[in-house]
């Protein structure tokens, strides 16, 4: 069995253990890629949901890990196959 990745608070926690680790003793399976947001964004929408979309998106924006907001510019980016 592997072992679980340990959890740090900091970047360079991380970046220390990354630099000294054998990565393939540790579990990657619930690994996913992520995307940096680099350009700025200077438009904004407002748009009316139904609640229930609304709480849907939240409660996967939550799942993945970030903010509802980035969540929704990432599945319109990922629909459009824009920045890849």
């Amino acid at each position: 069995m592997k072992k679980k990745l340990p959890k740090y608070k900091t970047d360079e926690e991380a970046e220390a253990f990354v630099d000294g680790a054998d990565l393939s003793q540790y579990d990657l399976s619930d690994m996913r890629s992520i995307s940096f947001e680099f350009q700025p964004k200077d438009k904004s929408i407002t748009m009316r949901l139904p609640e229930t979309l609304f709480d849907a998106i939240k409660k996967e924006a939550e799942r993945s890990g970030v903010p509802y907001q980035r969540f929704i510019r990432q599945t319109l980016e990922n629909a459009l196959h824009y920045g890849k």
